[in-house]
């Protein structure tokens, strides 16, 4: 199992997110790539893809947006898990909500979107950043849930395997046994059995 873990960040502290998941993939037997969006040049190679970014007045971060736009289609066709970071204001509430998430997880098909609580360090801000968090309330500190991440990541594993069990067994059902006798369908019938049936 191969998944892509890839997030867009702006100060650390979501790259730091994928970075510990991506540790948590890899100890539940995952092979992981921690990647930035932008330098992500091909999906195909991957089982699953996780993708991740800050969230900023209410929307992901442009390379996010980007690595959607460049990959959709691939996206379509493999597990995509969806994750955001932002901060908290009182009683652990996210400042921003992602209103662009809905329209990701539509056109990628995503299973699933976390909204994890993020890291606010005032001393890193713009001076504008710096008046949009006073404004809509968000707390300074580092409130980054590691085992939530971490569980997550068992979650994102289970899912993927379930997957690809269900994929080899539609092969396997899928495939004709041939004998000596005669061919023998995935039901036990045989063609003889089966006369007149094509073509339904």
């Amino acid at each position: 199992m191969r998944i892509l873990v890839s997030a867009a960040s702006r100060h650390g502290s979501t790259a730091e997110i994928a970075t510990a998941l991506g540790a948590a993939l890899r100890d539940r037997g995952a092979l992981v790539d921690v990647v930035e969006p932008h330098d992500v040049g091909d999906v195909t190679d991957y089982d699953a893809v996780v993708l991740g970014s800050a969230v900023y007045r209410g929307r992901w971060l442009r390379p996010a947006r980007e690595f959607v736009d460049a990959h959709v289609a691939e996206l379509r066709r493999r597990p995509v898990f969806l994750f955001s970071s932002g901060p908290i204001a009182d009683q652990d509430w996210p400042v921003n909500n992602p209103y662009d998430v809905f329209n990701v997880r539509h056109r990628t098909g995503a299973r699933e979107h976390r909204m994890f609580a993020g890291k606010l360090d005032p001393e890193a801000l713009s001076v504008g950043e710096r008046m949009h968090v006073r404004m809509s309330g968000g707390r300074a500190g580092d409130f980054r849930d590691w085992d939530a991440v971490g569980g997550w990541a068992g979650t994102i594993v289970e899912a993927v395997s379930d997957r690809e069990a269900a994929s080899d067994s539609e092969a396997v059902s899928g495939r004709e046994v041939v004998s000596d006798d005669d061919t023998v369908s995935p039901t036990g019938a045989s063609d003889d059995a089966r006369t007149g049936e094509q073509g339904h």
